[in-house]
């Protein structure tokens, strides 16, 4: 099988299945089978995945389960458990399921059991949101903590975001959230005009304490703190997490404020852990327990549940049916939840960066289609953007519907509403509009034959666009856990059935390699030679007087 899902005989089925559904239509299928809801659709760990809405037939989906043992998933699983250096090409292990283990089962990593520190790092972070939340941490003035900016990027960014924006009908009173990612000053300098130093309390979050973004960031805040507050401010306004004490004392934090994580802790992976610090500060330590204890219900069930039952595993292969079989390039991640806004930018990170990749881990190439490019809005908005290529532009576009039975913010008249356009929308694309529907349709309403005519065309919807609907029960704190648990586990095993390593990310270390020897050119501190035509015009159009 030479290490990869692709040279098996599943494989070889799979493209045998797909050449059989070309022409096929999903309303056919439909008609055909009136119990196919109950037949592509599961309900596990207290949420619906339906899939019935997929370009599927029972026998392809039968040969989709046989991927699972094509990629050796339970191997891939039990490796990863051990503690075993998955993520090959840096020599690490991949344990961010320790940083919310629930039992007594130790974690082993190079023989010893990581659980210890994991534990001590929570009770930092616990008795740390006591004391901001109860008013104990003061600033230099004496006066209470009432915001909090957490300056990082990528995962020490858009993981804590993501989930902070998502729980906000749980956040704590008084205490605002802010996140400064971009090096772009615009975000930083607005971001300071809202807050006093007085009153503001900075988290650095960087493992290394030399990422360019997140400390050039740091050392303006801390200028402007310093500006308005003195030196000695810096202990009582800035906290850190990274495991670099050497450069966090330089910049003037305690180190006793400094929240530890771990090299087997992947950035995009990494919310659970102390990076998940301002999350925590925003909805509690006791609910920031309940995520992670969410977390660990998936992690349970996608662990020991068998493939034709496994969440995670079931989102991966119909990825891999729609990209490697009926050859989508896209997948649209749809929440019809405002609070979930920011879920389509953080599965960008984590499932682009992660499975991004043409290289195998036998360093050949994958032989076959990876990671889709994945996009999308919160619904009802996209509906008024994008939608409309969605049904009538032509491409194979899947789509992920994502809806929560009930609302975090129960306004009348608002969720049955919006739950009638998830489900509508998943539906219209499913079926299509034929010519003879748009006519009766126009008919009905008493359009002059002539209109008709001439509007019939651009009333068709071909429809046949393959969706899934999750259907979560709400979100709070242990739904939210689950959710991106899942996601992290789908990633996980399209790498393994892609035999890709999901944990590294040597495209972006290359760009920052270029940006640091471009760096002294455009301050001109050196010359630009051995520059493309194309970078050294930019550069010497940027620095012309």
């Amino acid at each position: 099988m030479n290490g990869s899902a692709t040279a098996s005989n599943t494989w070889q089925t799979l493209a045998a299945h797909a050449e059989g559904m070309r022409g096929a239509h999903l309303r056919e299928l439909f008609a055909a089978d009136p119990q196919r809801f109950a037949r592509f659709s599961v309900e596990q760990c207290g949420m619906l995945l339906d899939f019935s809405k997929q370009r599927l037939t029972a026998a392809a989906l039968h040969s989709l389960h046989g991927l699972w043992w094509a990629a050796d998933l339970p191997g891939w699983i039990g490796r990863m458990r051990a503690g075993e250096a998955i993520n090959h090409t840096e020599g690490r292990a991949v344990l961010h399921h320790a940083l919310r283990h629930q039992g007594t089962r130790p974690i082993l990593h190079n023989g010893l059991d990581v659980m210890p520190d994991v534990r001590a790092v929570l009770e930092q972070m616990r008795r740390f949101c006591h004391d901001i939340h109860g008013g104990d941490w003061r600033g230099a003035t004496g006066e209470q903590i009432l915001d909090i900016v957490n300056i990082g990027i990528g995962g020490s960014d858009l993981g804590p975001k993501m989930a902070t924006q998502a729980l906000a009908a749980h956040r704590q009173p008084r205490v605002n959230l802010h996140y400064v990612s971009n090096l772009d000053g615009a975000h930083l300098a607005t971001t300071l005009a809202k807050v006093s130093p007085r009153t503001t309390l900075f988290v650095i979050a960087s493992k290394t304490f030399t990422t360019q973004e997140t400390m050039q960031n740091a050392v303006s805040a801390r200028r402007w703190l310093v500006e308005a507050l003195g030196e000695p401010a810096v202990r009582r306004h800035f906290v850190a997490v990274s495991t670099n004490l050497g450069e966090v004392t330089r910049f003037g934090i305690d180190p006793d404020n400094a929240f530890a994580f771990w090299d087997w802790v992947g950035g995009r992976f990494s919310v659970w852990s102390a990076i998940g610090l301002p999350l925590a500060l925003a909805i509690g330590f006791d609910n920031f327990q309940r995520f992670l204890a969410g977390a660990a219900a998936m992690d349970a069930h996608f662990f020991d549940a068998p493939a034709e039952q496994n969440l995670p595993f079931l989102l991966a292969a119909l990825d891999v049916w729609n990209v490697d079989f009926l050859g989508a390039e896209t997948r649209a991640c749809l929440p019809y939840s405002q609070s979930l806004e920011l879920l389509p930018r953080y599965l960008q990170q984590l499932e682009m960066e992660s499975n991004g990749k043409r290289t195998g881990r036998d360093g050949q190439d994958a032989g076959c289609a990876t990671a889709p490019v994945l996009w999308g809005e919160p619904g009802t908005n996209g509906q008024h953007a994008f939608y409309q290529l969605i049904h009538q532009g032509g491409r194979l576009i899947p789509c992920d519907f994502i809806a929560c039975r009930e609302a975090d913010f129960p306004l009348p008249g608002h969720h049955d509403k919006l739950l009638a356009n998830c489900f509508a929308q998943a539906e219209a694309l499913m079926r299509g509009k034929t010519a003879d529907e748009a006519r009766a349709e126009m008919a009905a309403a008493h359009v002059p034959e002539a209109v008709i005519g001439r509007l019939l065309p651009y009333k068709v919807f071909p429809g046949n666009q393959p969706s899934t609907t999750l259907l979560l029960p709400r979100l709070d704190p242990h739904g939210l856990g689950q959710l991106i648990a899942l996601y992290e586990h789908k990633t996980f095993a399209l790498g393994a059935i892609w035999n890709l390593n999901a944990y590294d990310q040597w495209g972006v270390e290359y760009g920052k390699q270029l940006a640091n020897r471009l760096l002294p050119i455009i301050e001109g501190r050196a010359k630009p030679d051995g520059l493309d035509s194309s970078t050294a015009g930019l550069i010497a159009y940027c620095r012309r007087s």
